[in-house]
């Protein structure tokens, strides 16, 4: 028998342990430095409806801004008085076209954050037009307020959001909730994940009637232009026999109702728009954090809105491409199931595991392979050859 040379003294040598997975995220640098989200790009905010004259103060990507409508006209001002430190979003409208801090009264200009006035000082008072806070590019589109955030001209916003959105008819309802627990990145990557909701969702009310596969084969493909990701199923198996434990998933009483989620049955009650986007998977994703979701019958989207390192603003929209009693049917239908078990309880439950995550470190496998090419899309925005877009981690201030 051959003696192997660091066995010839009697003693093995030591072989060093395989690393364990990812100790960070040093391969996607530009992701791990994004704690605050991505800048020069548009967010959504709050409704339109629900934005008057009276200011109501966000945080968007580590910060504080404060949004208030004159006239059809909505501006946004950085949230803070420079005086003392004081929340202009607290403060009130004394003057038309202008916001005053509840502190001293110190009043500026909605359109250019323009200090006009300090009032207790008078109307000759030599700070006026020496002092002025940030402001910030806004629009109103589809039923929101969007805050530009970053350091460069904003790109047009429509050349941000589903092409779809604006050459059909729909009607849409949705919700949003502010200060949701964990970092945007780890809310996005939930989002896309491709394997959680077999398990995590399966025995949610909101999938009774849907037969969910146990595990698939999954491709990440990009959409011509870049800007989409899409999950796109290869192969299906909704019950397999692991060996030494059993078979699962379990069958259920509910599943002789439940209609089965492969492409192809999926694809044959498709909404004659839906089927008309041709989209190549039905989950999508895209930057800064949009999510994108074709049900049979509506989309889904969600945005992630960078708040601070620990929470963000969680925007949910369903849209059915429908008007008239399509439009009422569809309403009548949100608020009393889609709102409750999907925007609800459903999401809720991707909300507790948004909160409970905590990597790095990880050790990712084979369904995360989603996860990856997110990553990866976010470090390409980075390169020189999109000079169109020019993001940069946000910083904390």
């Amino acid at each position: 028998m051959t003696t192997k040379p660091e066995e010839a003294n009697g003693a093995r040598k030591e072989r060093k342990p395989r690393p364990q997975g990812l100790e960070d995220w040093r391969q996607w640098p530009n992701y791990e430095a994004a704690t605050l989200g991505l800048r020069n790009y548009w967010y959504p905010t709050v409704w339109a409806r629900d934005l008057g004259d009276k200011p109501q103060g966000v945080k968007l990507l580590g910060e504080n801004i404060m949004l208030i409508r004159e006239g059809s006209k909505v501006y946004a001002l950085h949230d803070r008085c420079p005086h003392r430190g004081v929340k202009l979003s607290e403060g009130k409208k004394v003057f038309p076209g202008t916001v005053s801090c509840p502190y001293h009264g110190w009043t500026f200009d909605v359109t250019d954050g323009r200090l006009c006035a300090a009032l207790p000082d008078g109307p000759d008072s030599p700070i006026v037009g020496n002092v002025s806070v940030r402001s910030y590019p806004t629009e109103e589109a589809l039923g929101l307020v969007w805050v530009f955030v970053g350091d460069q001209e904003p790109t047009p916003l429509r050349d941000q959001l589903p092409e779809e959105l604006f050459t059909h008819d729909f009607v849409a309802a949705g919700r949003i909730t502010p200060g949701r627990y964990g970092n945007w990145r780890f809310a996005v990557e939930n989002g896309f994940d491709e394997g959680h909701a077999r398990y995590l969702h399966r025995d949610q009310a909101f999938m009774m009637f849907r037969q969910m596969p146990g595990w698939a084969r999954t491709k990440i493909v990009a959409s011509e232009d870049g800007d989409w990701l899409f999950r796109v199923q290869e192969s299906v198996e909704y019950e397999s026999d692991f060996p030494g434990l059993g078979k699962w998933p379990r069958r259920k009483i509910t599943q002789v109702a439940q209609r089965k989620m492969t492409p192809g049955e999926v694809g044959k009650r498709l909404d004659p728009t839906i089927k008309s986007l041709n989209l190549p998977g039905h989950i999508s994703v895209r930057l800064p954090g949009l999510l994108r979701v074709a049900w049979t019958t509506y989309l889904h989207f969600e945005w992630y809105v960078p708040e601070d390192e620990n929470h963000h603003r969680y925007v949910q929209y369903a849209v059915r491409f429908k008007t008239g009693l399509g439009d009422v049917a569809f309403r009548l239908r949100y608020w009393t199931y889609i709102r409750w078990l999907f925007h609800g309880k459903f999401t809720g439950r991707d909300a507790w595991m948004v909160e409970e995550m905590d990597a790095p470190p990880e050790r990712l496998f084979r369904p995360d392979v989603s996860i990856t090419r997110w990553r990866r899309l976010v470090e390409s925005a980075f390169e020189p050859k999109r000079e169109q877009k020019k993001p940069s981690a946000a910083k904390k201030p």
